[in-house]
């Protein structure tokens, strides 16, 4: 038997087609290749300019100027970080951060858990009702409720402060309070009854059954809100300067994002006082930038198997 029929025989249509695309069982080569090409693409777009904003972060005006220098920077100049600190008063605002974008996400677990819980495990009147305005008043754009909530805020008094973030929370209708329901909504109603059913027969009633039994299980449904909760009032830019720093007011609450936003101002202003070392370039924008962003990622890095994990279990089912 020569050589080319010896190929011929092993590599027959089927089985070169079952190479290729593979069977039920397992991929074969030809989708392999294509499901991690198309990761790698994706990926790549997405980390592209995660790595442009470091590498020219480090870079300093030298190497800004010299065409030969694309990726990496002839030494790591951290003084782009310092100067961009300063203009973003960075630890002051961070904290200042922290606040307006962590308390409205505590109340928005809050309210979510136990209106999501009542929503799945109660019948009552007017219930279909009330979740069609709850989808509503998600669907419905922020533009068109702002300015009579802007007009309301300023009646009420609280225009300037963290309790135009706060209160909205505390009531169910924060930034995106919406799904959040709908999240703790789902996972209620895949929760096993059989659980609530054993609670009852043991005596405990509908609170006890919803501390000891229902947010305990609901620990995913609470890591995965909180994230984006936060994630979400972290980067809300116009919103946090029209209520909480106030158009007219221009109160000291402020955070990252919106220093961002007025870098450059601020930046030109320390610089004539003195306080920068160097000029505006894009070495400092990049810096501040990778400022404004640190705290997201740090938090990721900390709880990322913890939100994989709830993203996981979320999808269990119930009866």
């Amino acid at each position: 038997m020569t050589v080319a029929e010896t190929i011929k025989k092993k590599f027959t249509k089927e089985k070169l087609h079952k190479f290729i695309f593979g069977t039920r069982e397992r991929q074969g080569l030809g989708q392999q290749i294509a499901v991690y090409g198309l990761l790698i693409i994706i990926g790549f777009i997405f980390i592209y300019p995660i790595l442009y904003m470091i590498s020219t972060s480090f870079m300093d005006r030298n190497d800004l100027l010299d065409s030969s220098v694309k990726w990496l920077p002839s030494s790591l100049y951290i003084q782009n970080y310092i100067d961009a600190a300063k203009s973003m008063d960075f630890w002051k605002t961070l904290g200042k951060g922290i606040i307006i974008a962590g308390v409205p996400t505590l109340f928005n677990v809050l309210t979510g858990m136990i209106v999501g819980y009542g929503f799945a495990r109660y019948e009552f009147k007017l219930k279909k009702l009330f979740m069609g305005i709850l989808l509503f008043s998600y669907i419905l754009p922020d533009q068109v409720t702002m300015i009579p909530t802007y007009v309301l805020y300023n009646d009420m008094g609280i225009l300037g402060t963290i309790w135009t973030f706060v209160l909205p929370a505390l009531f169910g209708n924060g930034i995106n309070s919406a799904i959040f329901i709908l999240i703790f909504y789902s996972f209620f109603k895949q929760v096993p009854k059989v659980l609530m059913e054993a609670a009852y027969i043991d005596g405990a009633g509908h609170f006890k059954a919803f501390f000891k039994i229902a947010i305990p299980s609901a620990v995913p449904a609470i890591i995965t809100v909180f994230l984006f909760s936060f994630v979400w009032y972290w980067n809300e830019s116009y919103l946090t300067e029209m209520y909480v720093q106030g158009l007219a007011t221009k109160s000291e609450w402020t955070n990252l994002v919106i220093q961002l936003k007025n870098f450059d101002s601020n930046f030109s202003t320390r610089a004539t006082t003195g306080d920068m070392a160097t000029s505006l370039n894009e070495s400092v924008r990049m810096a501040a930038t990778s400022l404004s962003i640190l705290p997201l990622f740090l938090m990721y890095l900390v709880l990322q198997r913890q939100f994989i994990e709830s993203i996981d279990r979320t999808g269990i089912t119930g009866e």
